[in-house]
């Protein structure tokens, strides 16, 4: 079915264009209160990811189980038109400044609902998985959750796929909530996420809000997360990386910084296998040329580079779902 797309605007941060606002289905015969998950998808530039998540989602917003909206912000393409031709189940605003804090801020004024889930348009997620995050959110003393990271690692060179089979085994990252491009909040883990300062890493600046026991990572949930399509599109991904955890660790709001990767870990890491010393070598040295590359934006204060890999959104014209890659234990 051909959707029709609208043209969309762009409003300010204090009105933010509303394309077409609609009735949500569901709401004449559920009350707003009674709708499961809110869903804010910040969007800057999506245009060719934007629809192969939301045909994902589109069912359950159809359904008034999803509150979903989407906050296209600074876009110099078409992703608010495109998520406008998924509406009316799924709200789309827009705002003219490039800010992904600015646009979950318009986001959360205009939810309805918690749990609250936070969701990157870059990623793939069933609705179906954000509703076991809500679940694990019912449990006691639990804040915040996240989704099983399942990477997509089909097509890519021998070094992104070493980089990732060290990267996806360090402690931190496996129960980490960074790194997978979704979080759920129960109010109270909201309460405390509206005060994090800006900062670029602000997937690991949420996860370090929160203490082990607070924060879980939800086996039954998963999400399928598109890694880099070469080694130059990883190194930038990563000096990224490295420049958010300096960040984080010098802000003096920010929360301290545990991410850091340790040298112990690595050498169990190395003894899993034969072929292991090999990718830790490799891993070292990317991480070694993201710290170096991290340098001048850390000994300046500015953060502003715009270091996004475009690569790992190449290809994503189409919804089938791609082929994904779990690493052995």
């Amino acid at each position: 079915m051909t959707r029709r797309r609208t043209r969309a605007g762009r409003g300010t941060l204090e009105t933010p264009r509303v394309i077409a606002e609609l009735p949500l289905p569901g709401l004449a015969i559920r009350p707003y209160c009674c709708v499961v998950i809110s869903v804010i998808v910040p969007a800057h530039n999506e245009s060719r990811v934007i629809g192969r998540l939301l045909s994902q989602l589109l069912p359950a917003a159809q359904r008034g189980d999803l509150d979903i909206i989407v906050v296209a912000n600074g876009c110099l393409d078409d992703t608010a038109d495109i998520a406008a031709s998924f509406q009316p189940a799924i709200r789309v605003l827009s705002i003219p400044v490039a800010s992904k804090q600015a646009a979950l801020a318009v986001g959360d004024q205009a939810a309805r609902a918690f749990p609250r889930v936070y969701l990157d348009a870059d990623v793939e997620v069933r609705a179906s998985d954000l509703q076991e995050l809500a679940a694990a959110l019912h449990e006691p003393g639990i804040l915040a959750a996240a989704p099983d990271r399942v990477l997509d690692l089909a097509g890519r060179p021998w070094t992104v796929r070493w980089y990732y089979d060290v990267w996806a085994r360090l402690p931190e990252v496996r129960v980490g909530l960074f790194g997978r491009g979704v979080v759920a909040l129960s109010e109270q883990g909201h309460e405390r996420f509206a005060g994090l300062p800006p900062v670029l890493a602000d997937d690991l600046a949420v996860s370090l809000l929160f203490t082990p026991p607070e924060r879980c990572i939800v086996p039954g949930a998963q999400v399928v997360v598109h890694t880099p399509r070469t080694l130059a599109d990883l190194l930038r991904r990563r000096v990224r990386a490295a420049e958010g955890v300096a960040q984080i660790e010098r802000a003096w709001q920010a929360p301290p910084s545990s991410a850091r990767t340790r040298v112990s870990d690595l050498l169990t890491i190395s003894l899993t296998s034969p072929v292991r010393p090999l990718r830790v070598a490799l891993f070292l040295a990317v991480a070694v040329y993201a710290r170096l590359g991290s340098r001048r934006a850390v000994a300046r204060d500015d953060y502003s580079a715009w270091r996004r890999d475009e690569s790992s959104r190449d290809g994503a014209s189409t919804h089938e779902p791609p082929v994904t890659t779990h690493l052995d234990d």
